[in-house]
């Protein structure tokens, strides 16, 4: 069982940045893949990126590409993602999950845990 705590989310204006925080319970987490997925008021769940079980494969959605940037450090059972040069699109709900394949996916269902999510709203 792998429990997931995200934290650091806010309000930022466009242009700003945002590193959000996952804490993993477990003994478990340096062996998941991890993922960042985001959801906006009436929309779907999205993909954002993924990092796998150790740090060494990352995979981004186009739209953050080149603004976002994920980390893990296994020592302390964590996972960020640093967002840079943030817009308005980028506002949402963001999820980390936990991929036991260990290398981490673009399809939500690949997940088997999820946290509860840390709004980020960005001005204009």
């Amino acid at each position: 069982q792998v429990q997931l705590v995200e934290s650091g989310g806010g309000l930022v204006q466009a242009g700003g940045s945002l590193r959000l925080s996952c804490v993993a319970s477990g003994r478990t987490f340096s062996s998941h893949g991890m993922g960042w997925f985001r959801q906006a008021p009436g929309k779907e769940r999205e993909f954002v990126g993924t990092i796998s079980w150790s740090g060494g494969r990352s995979d981004y959605a186009d739209s953050v590409k080149g603004r976002f940037t994920i980390s893990r450090d296994n020592a302390k059972n964590t996972v960020y993602l640093q967002m840079n040069s943030l817009k308005p699109g980028d506002a949402a709900v963001y999820y980390c999950a936990a991929d036991p394949t260990g290398w981490g996916s673009r399809t939500p269902t690949s997940y088997d845990y999820w946290g509860q999510g840390t709004q980020v709203t960005v001005s204009s």
